[in-house]
């Protein structure tokens, strides 16, 4: 096999970093990434991050199951991906040390917190002894501190609590990081007085633990700072960029669309990991015209966005797949009432209540076909942390332009990611115009059609003139009277199912990246999208006519998709799921070969993994069967 492409070392030529920091889930390991990545973002890097938790609040201290971790890879140059393997790895105990070493090459750096790697933690971890010092870790640039004794000497001669003196150690490790990576200090503070206003004792224990961290770093010359060239070009313009986490920008897609379509917004869900970082920041930008409940089920939170869509709201909610499969009974009403409706599904492992945390794309069939009854609707995927505003902003425009219900699958992973978003992202947006009959119209029937759409005109109160009868029975083309006609009932069947297809009219065309035709094209949908656009670019560089194309547009296909596909030799389907999109490819157009890659353990793929098996399918070395992953 070829050499394959190696992440960033420490050497003055380095212009991206990967940085894993890991620990119990109480250490407070999400928040101090959280602060880095600010960090990092405001000193103009590229960066992704990919947190990774366990699913209990408070997982048993020092086990294995336990290890709250967040990766960042950080850039002066494009990055698609939280990286393969670690640079830089900062471990609060043994047992992150055991989870995150199978991923760290030899050379890089280990920054280990002594107080950690007690007896018991040892025990806990399945060390025999101690790797500090027994030799474990010869072939790394091992650094250890007693960092928890340390923090609690930072902040002896300020009075703090003892508890909060332990809790404050992620920022002690915050400050050697910020050091070690050249970033600013005092913008740090910033966030942390921000961050904390209201509860100056705890402001007052970060800051002393960040700067009594950042003095340390800078006594014992940990390292040399780690320098990273920004890349210079028309997009690193101070103010061009903000970092958005998969949360922030979806919320920020529907306030957007509220805006454009000037029509309130009424956002309802009931909380259930991950969505329900959701829920929690749309809670900030309540006004006259956005309206949060939070509800006391699934299908109360559902229900409730229907009724705000009657009334001529944007009915938004979110969930997660357990809530998605709740939630089924009343999308099928609001297929059948025609209403716009946008659900956001974040997808995790399944089935069931599954692993909470973990990611994975296994409702796409769900979002399909998980109704009773012929229930077509619109499906959109997002592929990135940022574009989660696009593709949010998207499904409002659908739903409220073709009046019909829309599901936005997201997952974990971009959830719960972030990634640098251009400030102008907003001005890329196109208008949105509502299907809304006119107050005028002396012809209204609740299911009069559009012509070229088939959508039919959205009503609301207090429109005069424009009441109707709306329900989950059957209802009479045009009149919108209860029937029970056999041949009516063929024909709205077909009218709605129509009305859906009819979108491939307005939505985007599907575009490859490099190579547009040849060998092989990689065809991929949600998350996947930085993995296999690293791994296709490295094969495209070596020579190989290799393209890579990403739906967002699931139902319907963009109507370009099988001009696009008949361009190549062979096409492999990659996805988190054991072959859902394969399937529906297969079906929608038989007598084409699809290749299969999937992987179904909670986490993305690896950049590596794609680029074997990527290499093994261009030189024909299997049959377009399934694959699975096994790294």
């Amino acid at each position: 096999m070829s050499q394959l492409p190696s992440n960033s070392s420490t050497e003055s030529s380095v212009t991206r970093i990967v940085l894993h920091i890991a620990g119990d889930s109480g250490d407070g390991i999400q928040f101090a990434g959280k602060q880095l990545t600010i960090a990092s973002a405001h000193r103009g890097y590229a960066v992704i991050t990919m947190p990774n938790f366990p699913a209990e609040i408070r997982a048993p201290k020092g086990s294995l199951y336990g290890v709250s971790g967040f990766q960042m890879h950080v850039g002066s140059t494009d990055i698609h991906t939280p990286g393969d393997t670690i640079d830089v790895l900062v471990a609060f105990n043994a047992a992150a040390l055991k989870k995150a070493l199978p991923d760290i090459p030899e050379g890089k750096i280990i920054l280990a917190d002594e107080d950690g790697f007690n007896p018991s933690n040892l025990k806990k971890a399945g060390f025999t002894s101690n790797p500090l010092t027994d030799g474990t870790l010869d072939n790394y640039q091992l650094i250890t501190a007693p960092i928890s004794k340390l923090t609690r000497q930072a902040l002896i001669q300020t009075g703090i609590h003892s508890k909060l003196t332990q809790r404050s150690r992620n920022m002690f490790v915050l400050g050697m990081i910020l050091w070690m990576f050249d970033l600013s200090l005092e913008e740090t503070i910033a966030q942390l007085q921000q961050r904390f206003k209201d509860v100056p004792e705890i402001a007052q224990a970060n800051i002393a633990a960040l700067k009594a961290g950042w003095n340390y770093a800078e006594t014992v010359e940990l390292l040399q700072p780690l320098h990273l060239p920004i890349q210079e070009n028309e997009n690193t313009n101070a103010g061009q960029y903000t970092i958005a986490h998969g949360y922030e920008a979806c919320v920020w897609g529907l306030l957007a669309a509220h805006k454009e379509a000037k029509r309130p917004l009424f956002f309802a869900s009931y909380p259930i990991t991950p969505s329900s970082d959701i829920l929690q920041y749309i809670g900030n930008f309540l006004s006259e015209d956005v309206e949060v409940f939070q509800a006391e089920d699934e299908i109360a939170a559902i229900a409730s966005a229907i009724g705000a869509s009657f009334a001529g709201a944007i009915g938004t909610t979110s969930t997660s797949g357990p809530g998605f499969a709740l939630k089924s009974e009343a999308l099928g009403l609001a297929v059948m009432t025609e209403l716009p409706l946008v659900v956001i599904d974040a997808q995790r492992a399944g089935p069931s209540t599954g692993m909470p945390t973990k990611t994975e794309q296994s409702d796409l069939l769900q979002a399909l076909y998980g109704r009773n009854g012929e229930a077509p609707l619109i499906v959109l995927a997002a592929s990135t942390p940022a574009n989660c505003l696009e593709y949010a902003y998207w499904a409002v425009k659908l739903a409220l332009e073709h009046i019909t219900p829309v599901v936005l699958l997201i997952d974990a992973y971009l959830i719960m990611g972030a990634q640098r978003l251009e400030a102008s992202a907003l001005k890329k947006l196109p208008p949105i115009a509502p299907h809304i009959v006119s107050e005028d119209t002396t012809e209204y029937a609740p299911y009069l059609r559009n012509p070229n759409t088939l959508a039919r005109y959205w009503a609301f109160p207090p429109m005069q003139g424009k009441m109707h009868r709306i329900g989950g029975l059957e209802k009479e083309d045009v009149s919108g009277h209860v029937s029970y006609d056999p041949e009516n009932h063929h024909k709205m069947v077909q009218l709605r199912r129509q009305k859906v297809e009819r979108v491939q009219q307005v939505i985007p065309p599907l575009q490859t990246e490099f190579a547009d035709t040849g060998e092989l094209l990689v065809l991929g949908w949600g998350s996947t999208y930085g993995s296999i656009k690293a791994a296709v670019q490295y094969l495209y560089e070596k020579g190989h006519a290799i393209g890579h194309a990403h739906l967002h547009f699931l139902h319907p296909f963009p109507k370009n998709t099988e001009q696009i596909l008949r361009k190549f030799d062979k096409i492999v389907v990659c996805e988190l799921n054991d072959g859902q999109l394969h399937r529906v490819l297969q079906s929608t157009f038989p007598g084409m070969k699809f290749w299969k890659y999937n992987k179904i353990q909670g986490i993305p793929f690896k950049e590596h993994e794609l680029i074997e098996a990527f290499q093994k399918i261009l030189t024909s070395e299997y049959s377009p069967v399934q694959h699975n992953s096994s790294s």
